[in-house]
């Protein structure tokens, strides 16, 4: 049922871009103000959601370890695994953000003929999880080109880069492929694998097709002569779109590029606002971004608030004749004399 709820939230935006693209009086609509919405949903949302995490309090070290914690001096610690300084946490989290170290290590539970509960190593997920991650990261950089002017030294260079094998005309990119790839494994997983698709909901399905709904789009419009566009009028609409000109939008792109543009701008409002925001927690979280220090420094909570400490000896003074009519031991000698 997941699944089907988000194949059709996935083909409600697609036919709003399909009616955007044969309309040309939508054009203004999806060319300009669609676009500007979509972009301060995406930063308000953003702001929004790194203040709401900002403002909660840790004033405990929880970070999650895998590693032996630094203790006497011949034991030798796991310093990016178990790190007690700001230099071993700025480690972890490079590993972390860049290379998905702990999801490297992810590990995958069978049950055998027994039954015996066997374990593995699973690379699969971390190999499809690195090359969306990182394709992803070289398209948006590629995309530059079509937002400024002139063209920024690293976006050309990365197109370059990208397209080094010069399969076809135009050249096919290589981070294309690889995030089609990736895409397709990730969403195949959640389909396939009856224990990943049990716990599975929209919110899961629904940004991997979003996301290859842009990527396949942007291919058609680059290598398919069917759905192919006017590259200068589409730059012309991203110029208009940075520079917030009012600016007619140009007619004759094609009915593809409305249909990427507004997949676009839907994943921009849906991102501050799903779990694709752990691109920006995964910054803020307390168990990867803290040292753990608990055995060298004392944490006490600022926010424990004051309490009026009523200790034994004062409650057992309080209630003496109560206790002693019940019959009950008294632990100071001096109130049993009296």
């Amino acid at each position: 049922m997941s699944v089907i709820v988000a194949f059709l939230l996935f083909a409600l935006v697609i036919g709003v871009g399909l009616l955007a693209g044969l309309v040309p009086g939508l054009h203004p609509v999806f060319g300009k103000y669609l676009p500007w919405l979509a972009l301060a949903v995406f930063v308000g949302g953003v702001i929004w959601r790194i203040r709401d995490w900002a403002k909660s309090p840790v004033p405990f070290r929880i970070p999650t370890t895998g590693g032996q914690h630094k203790s006497l001096d011949f034991i030798k610690p796991a310093r990016l695994d178990n790190p007690t300084t700001t230099l071993g946490v700025i480690g972890r989290m490079l590993l972390e953000i860049l290379f998905f170290r702990s999801l490297f290590r992810n590990t995958k539970a069978e049950v055998h003929a027994g039954p015996v509960v066997a374990y593995g190593s699973s690379k699969w997920l971390w190999v499809g999880a690195m090359a969306f991650h990182w394709c992803f990261l070289i398209i948006l950089l590629r995309h530059f080109r079509f937002f400024i002017e002139p063209v920024p030294f690293f976006a050309s260079g990365l197109s370059d880069l990208d397209g080094f094998f010069q399969i076809g005309i135009p050249a096919l990119y290589i981070s294309n492929i690889l995030i089609v790839l990736g895409l397709s494994y990730l969403l195949l997983r959640r389909l396939l694998n009856p224990q990943v698709r049990f716990i599975s909901l929209p919110a899961d399905y629904f940004p991997l097709l979003l996301i290859l709904g842009i990527v396949l789009t942007g291919m058609m419009m680059r290598h398919l002569e069917l759905f192919r566009v006017d590259v200068v009028k589409v730059k012309q609409v991203a110029l208009g779109i940075v520079a917030f000109d009012t600016a007619a939008v140009p007619a004759g792109i094609g009915a593809t590029f409305w249909v990427h543009l507004t997949l676009i701008c839907t994943l921009l409002v849906y991102f501050p606002f799903s779990k694709l925001m752990h691109a920006g927690g995964v910054f803020l979280s307390p168990t990867r971004n803290l040292a753990n220090n608990n055995r060298a420094k004392r944490h006490i909570n600022p926010w424990n608030p004051e309490v009026d400490v009523h200790e034994y000896d004062h409650w057992e003074h309080q209630y003496h004749d109560k206790i002693v009519a019940c019959g009950l031991p008294l632990d100071n000698p001096a109130d049993e004399e009296a």
